[in-house]
């Protein structure tokens, strides 16, 4: 592995110097920088990635994307990919997440029960500009505070303070072993101890909430909220267009009835558990399909191909709610190369086992030849396993700030188990240069989301663009 996205070979003193000198390279005052490529078409490129999904389900997602510019901003990864491929790097590169703003921040529960706060969406996941991740994830804030109803001003300064830490934990993170940094990980508990310490017990009341909520979280709740048992065994419940089982999708898949599709999930789980580690597929075993149905997900990943499985075990009373998602080629691809698998569904696992610092027990991939006979690449993992996700409309100026803080610690790690942690970290330096920076390109590219935003509105308002708003 090269040092740019594995483990380096350099000392730590060369890694000193390598990041003092990557400011010649790429000066830190220059991520300020945003200038709109001549011809920019974000609008086209959106229809573009149209084109290989699930057509009926596309006017659900310009719906979505239609809500707010901040849905819009979730909804563009492959915007703004485009985008930051001619804005300055210093050429170190990560195990990048590929679309990292805000949202696709949240709680899940490791193997070990404990709910631990990280990124949870790597569909995008590639080697890549560790500048990239933190431009996307810090232009959000700044859309997301303007959205809420903050000034430009305050807006800057949450921003700020998401750089400061994000500077400050890519300097612990240096100091640190390799051992040491692959066992750190965010607990959600600490971090709620963290804001009753630094704001009194009120600060931690809406994130226990949410813990709570969080941990009832499983297949158990997935089974009751998307089944029902009217058959005498629960069957996932008919609700288009957002979930459709497949026994109303079989003829439009080419195959005869709902059993036909069964047959062909079944010989694919076969392909899924050799994905899996032995003790996994140990687990695995004990269950067997039952039933699955076309779930549609998120904003910007709705007319990708996604499905949801239910499982029992022999004892018919222990559900497993798999999710089956499509995996594309990543948006940074045509920058930031092809990935080294030849399995979309195998990149995404990869990048997510690298980065995270607690996986999915029920992580695979698939590849399944369609009975359209196109061949199509997925991941698996558990629908909900106590995953939590804050409700980013709701936090003021306080409670913003305190989320952004955790969500730039959490993507510093997520940088520092793959990339050179040590130059990043020299290269950011002690001083806010960088943080400075990173808020002016923010406040200059939300205000670019914006006006791409209402550009896509208006094709919307004029007949151009099929929407469906509010599903």
């Amino acid at each position: 592995m090269n040092s740019t996205t594995g483990p380096s070979t350099l000392t730590q003193d060369s890694l000193k110097l390598t990041g003092k000198a990557l400011r010649k390279k790429a000066p830190r005052e220059s991520h300020a920088e945003w200038t709109p490529a001549p011809g920019r078409d974000p609008v086209g490129i959106l229809l573009e990635q149209g084109e290989s999904r699930v057509q009926e389900l596309l006017p659900i997602r310009y719906g979505r994307m239609s809500a707010s510019p901040f849905a819009f901003y979730r909804g563009g990864a492959a915007i703004m990919a485009a985008d930051l491929a001619p804005t300055p790097a210093t050429g170190v590169r990560v195990q990048a997440c590929g679309d990292a703003h805000i949202s696709n921040f949240g709680g899940y529960a490791a193997p070990d029960r404990r709910l631990v706060f990280d990124l949870n969406d790597f569909d995008e996941t590639l080697p890549a500009p560790w500048e990239w991740d933190v431009k996307r994830m810090a232009a959000s804030v700044v859309i997301a505070a303007r959205h809420n109803g903050a000034s430009k001003k305050v807006a800057r300064k949450i921003v700020i303070a998401a750089m400061a830490e994000y500077r400050d934990a890519m300097r612990r993170l240096a100091d640190m072993s390799y051992l040491d940094v692959w066992y750190t990980r965010l607990d959600v508990e600490q971090i709620a101890e963290m804001l009753e310490g630094a704001h009194g017990a009120d600060a931690g009341v809406n994130l226990r909430k949410d813990i709570a909520k969080a941990s009832r979280k499983d297949s158990n709740r997935a089974t009751r909220k998307l089944t029902d048992e009217s058959s005498g065994e629960p069957r996932f419940a008919s609700r288009p267009p957002l979930l459709v089982p497949a026994r109303e999708l079989a003829a439009g898949l080419g195959v005869s009835d709902a059993d036909a599709v069964r047959d062909l999930i079944r010989s694919l789980m076969h392909q899924y558990a050799e994905t899996l580690p032995p003790d996994r597929q140990h687990l695995f075993g004990h269950y067997q399909l039952v039933d699955l149905a076309r779930k549609v997900v998120g904003v910007g990943s709705v007319g990708t191909r996604a499905w949801v499985m239910l499982f029992l075990s022999n004892r018919r009373k222990d559900p497993l709610v798999l999710q089956v998602k499509e995996a594309q080629n990543s948006v940074l691809a045509p920058y930031a190369g092809a990935s080294k698998f030849r399995l979309q569904g195998r990149r995404v696992v990869e990048g997510q086992r690298l980065t995270q610092a607690a996986s999915d027990l029920f992580l695979g991939w698939i590849r399944a030849e369609a009975p359209d006979g196109v061949t199509r690449d997925f991941y698996v993992r558990q629908l909900w396993d106590g995953k939590m996700s804050i409700d980013i409309d709701s936090l003021g100026e306080t409670g913003l700030t305190e989320f952004v803080r955790v969500c730039a610690g959490a993507l510093a790690l997520a940088h520092a188990r793959t990339g050179d942690r040590v130059a990043i970290s020299q290269y950011l330096g002690k001083k806010d240069t960088f943080d400075q920076a990173i808020a002016e390109f923010s406040i200059r590219y939300a205000k670019q989301n914006q006006e791409d935003f209402d550009a896509f509105t208006a094709e919307i308002e004029a007949g151009k663009i099929e929407a469906t708003p509010g599903i």
